[in-house]
């Protein structure tokens, strides 16, 4: 038999390049370990400390712009404001126009009065028939209110800035350092005079503490109004600032300025109608138990009320509210960035962002959650229409009645008159608050409902016969506090 010769060295060549390969392996398995578990220190860091102190931030510092050195993701989605998205029942396009001397605006939203004439005549005789516009981000809120014709139409007061201003450090100044000092003071300022206080639009001071960045109502309006309120349901001396939780404050913060209100008195002091209630029916009986009225209207005589944007009271009959969620859950929803969690500060219709704003509770697709939101904007818009147009027949109604008999037919035109108030109102509560009743949908069409009865009930007075006996409302039981029922949904992003 043959002898077989077995070289060993292709053996120990072969050994040698899969030990190298190996070696090679664990180096890189090795390195790629140790980048994991470097990217997780830094993320775990990156929780820890959300945002570096790259300047020190007090109570004087209004401008965003120095915020923005410690909060640049947030800052620059707050820029972002300058946006100009229109959806189905708001926004606004922008609309060029010849900038002048007297407004300087390169840029302006639709007017609504152009959309809808009626409402000329729906406001005759008030500043709001000769301007109305489309609402723009809150990047415009000052200057749109600086060169509204309205500014023309009537001298305004400073209250108005309430809304409008970062206002928290220019009532500091004016009450040397008392808030509700300054309030009274800038409140009955012509309004170009109380300007001059002010220099940003709602900025990051109005919402947090320099110190610790919690939320915090800096508007005493707001204040006094919650603390009326409050007391309603058996709460005395109730502090927003001292007794909200912190999720109570994702609604609060915006509650400040998106709220029906009236001027109170020469002085002009802003005030929030909730002393009887957050629903429209109860701010409407506190303007009849005072006695206030924005104007006598131009075609009926009657004396009328001008509802301003009530998102705050009309959330509060929602389903949202009742199930904890906060208006900045779904306007100012949470993104990642890396580690962190940020608040999405480009304040816009949740419509834009369906996924961080709806998909996070909702399990259904964009399209099927945008038709959903469609079908209760546009099933209102519809009543609305119908609110406006019988409230306008009864206001020429009266004027033809004036103009046949204004002293036979006195009571009866006193009382239509009345009618025409409470319709106004209730139409004008809808048509101004801004999400076209999605924000609570069946309270939306009730109030609705409720203004084409007045509408002709009024008529009935009218035409002498005897008005039908409106039912009367029982308001279901309230929430404004938004935090307390159980969530997930917030922490989970």
């Amino acid at each position: 038999m043959a002898e077989i010769n077995i070289d060993p060295k292709p053996r120990r060549r072969f050994t040698g390049r899969w030990l190298a390969l190996a070696a090679l392996g664990a180096a890189v398995v090795t390195l790629g370990l140790a980048a994991l578990l470097t990217n997780i220190f830094e993320r775990r860091a990156e929780a820890r400390n959300p945002f570096y102190r790259v300047v020190e931030l007090t109570d004087t510092t209004t401008d965003p712009a120095v915020w923005g050195k410690n909060f640049p993701l947030q800052y620059d989605s707050y820029r972002r404001t300058v946006d100009q998205v229109r959806t189905r029942y708001g926004g606004s396009d922008a609309m060029l126009r010849d900038p002048t001397e007297a407004d300087p605006r390169a840029q302006v939203a639709q007017s609504r009065l152009a959309e809808d004439p009626r409402l000329v005549e729906f406001w005759s005789g008030y500043a709001f028939a000769k301007d109305f516009r489309e609402e723009r981000g809150h990047a415009y809120m000052l200057e749109d209110q600086i060169f509204t014709g309205r500014q023309q139409a009537v001298q305004q007061p400073g209250t108005c800035l309430n809304c409008h201003a970062s206002m928290y450090t220019a009532y500091l100044k004016a009450g040397n350092g008392d808030i509700m000092a300054g309030f009274d003071k800038l409140n009955p300022l012509p309004y170009q005079e109380a300007v001059k206080h002010v220099t940003h639009p709602v900025a990051c001071i109005d919402c947090h503490d320099p110190q610790t960045m919690a939320l915090r109502v800096t508007r005493p309006a707001f204040m006094i109004g919650l603390a009326a309120y409050k007391k309603t349901q058996g709460v005395e001396n109730y502090d927003v600032n001292r007794d909200a939780t912190r999720q109570e404050m994702r609604t609060y913060v915006c509650g400040q300025c998106h709220v029906e209100y009236y001027f109170a008195g020469p002085e002009k002091r802003l005030t929030y109608p909730w002393a009887k209630g957050l629903q429209a029916d109860s701010m409407l009986a506190y303007y009849d138990e005072v006695g206030h009225k924005d104007w006598v209207h131009k075609v009926s005589g009657a004396p009328v009320l001008k509802a301003q944007h009530p998102e705050f009271e009309l959330y509060n009959q929602g389903i949202h509210a009742r199930s904890g969620v906060a208006c900045a859950d779904c306007h100012m929803p949470y993104e990642r960035e890396g580690a962190m969690k940020v608040s999405d500060h480009h304040v816009n219709s949740p419509l834009l962002k369906i996924n961080n704003a709806c998909q996070t509770c909702h399990r259904w697709s964009e399209e099927e959650l945008r038709q959903r939101v469609h079908t209760i904007q546009d099933r209102t818009y519809e009543m609305r229409n119908l609110a406006i147009d019988a409230t306008l027949q009864l206001t020429r109604d009266i004027a033809a009645q004036v103009q046949r008999d204004s002293v036979g037919a006195a009571p009866r035109i006193r009382q239509a008159r009345d009618f025409q108030r409470k319709a106004q109102f209730l139409t004008d509560f809808i048509e101004a608050e801004n999400s076209m009743g999605f924000h609570a949908d069946q309270e939306a069409a009730r109030i609705l409902a409720r203004a084409i009865d007045y509408a002709r009930q009024g008529q009935i007075v009218l035409a002498g016969g005897t008005p039908l006996r409106t039912p009367k409302y029982t308001p279901a039981p309230q929430n404004v506090s938004p935090g307390r029922a159980p969530r997930t949904h917030a922490t989970e992003r």
